[in-house]
């Protein structure tokens, strides 16, 4: 089936004010303004009312998370007590739980324009040893992109990390089941809506054996790689002070400076080594939102672009955003970069929406998305201007950043709309609220 997107009221694409055809799950032809399609189309979507964007791709969340937003015993903390004040709560959590937390980031990421997002899991309690398999199920349901990291712990309290000894695993353990996802749901070709990352999650939770051995697995199944670094002075004391070195160094030693690996936050990295991070094509995520909120510090965005590392953005964890809005992030990104930078100039509406986009695929070593040109996935986000906050906008595209779009009308994904009107065809919104509320309250 050949649908013309038509006339759009703006387009992130070049020569293509006309709309877009997309066959099947691909982008076939761009139409130029005032023009038609070079082929007879099926269907027609008068697009007259919408912007549309790439479809959004969200590179770091913990989607578990949105069972512990603003909870009081983390408010107002900074990551290390923020940790430890949450990580016996989420000792708790179960299948049940686990699933309706998943289903709730999923929903509210797909309402917000996201189109693919990436999942970093790496608490396992006894019973929850198949948190992937949740996510990839809740995942598949929803018709969302996924790249679903299999994380890890192995370094607890006894041991001199931060976290309890109930949410680790032993190396074995945690390089059986790696194996395992990775077999089960890996699929590194074009088009694919279920990847398998690798995620032993920071520093000081982790050992340096635990990141080489999953480096050498990932390069096994052609899987990318992924962990916190860089976050918070914290973590910067605790390397120098076990290893005698800072987090870069020790991500070198372990095999992990190579394309397809992608780092969350890179807050606290130096000009010489966004340079080395540019040099070896690891991709950083951006978190703005929960680095303000942590009051973590400012990613060297600028840096980073200019040395060729791939930047992407994210939302980070619910209960440090406290959210899962990715087209919030967007405005977020705009003002905190512009802070960091002190000027208007240095970082514009179209440079975030690149990151959210293009960036944010080349994070996760993907080319098949992120753009609107023919031969791409056709995964789209369309947002109205028609509430009240864009009366008087001029340029639409910047305006959903300036004037804080938060929710798409519609989203495609591999041509198929997951989005229609606002809602997500088939789910009970209300019945999910009521459910997720109620799973919620076991974690007061």
């Amino acid at each position: 089936m050949r649908l013309w997107i038509r006339n759009p009221l703006g387009i992130v694409a070049d020569k293509a004010g006309g709309g877009i055809i997309v066959d099947g799950a691909i982008i076939a032809e761009l139409v130029p303004a005032g023009g038609s399609p070079a082929l007879p189309v099926d269907a027609v979507f008068d697009a007259s009312r919408h912007v549309v964007l790439p479809g959004l791709i969200n590179t770091h969340h913990h989607f578990y998370q949105t069972l512990t937003r603003a909870h009081p015993a983390a408010i107002d903390r900074e990551l290390f007590p923020w940790l430890t004040a949450l990580y016996p709560l989420w000792a708790r959590l179960t299948p049940d739980d686990l699933r309706l937390a998943v289903r709730v980031a999923l929903t509210e990421l797909l309402l917000s324009g996201c189109t693919m997002a990436a999942d970093h899991h790496y608490l396992y309690p006894k019973g929850l040893e198949n948190a992937v398999d949740i996510a990839v199920e809740e995942a598949r349901a929803l018709g969302i992109r996924a790249t679903i990291s299999r994380g890890s712990m192995n370094l607890s309290q006894k041991d001199g990390g931060l976290p309890p000894d109930s949410v680790v695993q032993d190396e074995e353990t945690i390089l059986t089941d790696s194996e395992r996802v990775l077999s089960l749901f890996h699929d590194p070709a074009p088009g694919s809506m279920i990847q398998i990352a690798l995620a032993p999650c920071s520093p000081f939770s982790v050992t340096p054996a635990l990141m080489k051995k999953s480096a050498e697995l990932a390069a096994r199944f052609d899987a990318p790689l992924h962990t916190h670094l860089a976050e918070t002075r914290d973590e910067d004391a605790y390397c120098l002070e076990v290893y005698g070195k800072r987090p870069l160094d020790l991500l070198e030693e372990t095999g992990w400076m190579r394309p397809k690996t992608w780092l969350a936050h890179g807050v606290h990295f130096s000009c010489e080594e966004c340079e080395k991070l540019g040099a070896a094509g690891v991709g950083v995520c951006h978190c703005p939102t929960s680095n303000g909120v942590l009051a973590s510090g400012f990613c060297r965005t600028r840096e980073l672009e200019a040395a060729g590392a791939p930047l992407g953005l994210g939302v980070d964890g619910s209960a440090s955003n406290d959210g899962s809005n990715l087209m919030e992030e967007l405005r977020h990104a705009l003002l905190i970069n512009r802070l960091r930078y002190e000027s208007a100039a240095a970082v514009t509406a179209r440079d975030v929406i690149r990151w959210a986009t293009e960036g944010s695929a080349r994070c996760l070593g993907r080319s098949d998305i992120g753009r609107i040109a023919p031969g791409m996935q056709a995964d789209l986000a369309l947002f109205c201007l028609d509430e009240l906050r864009f009366s008087g906008a001029h340029d639409p595209v910047a305006a959903l950043v300036l004037c804080g779009a938060n929710r798409a009308d519609r989203v495609m994904v591999a041509g198929a709309w997951r989005v229609i009107d606002g809602a997500v065809p088939g789910l009970d919104l209300a019945a999910l609220r009521r459910s997720h509320g109620m799973a919620a309250k076991r974690y007061a």
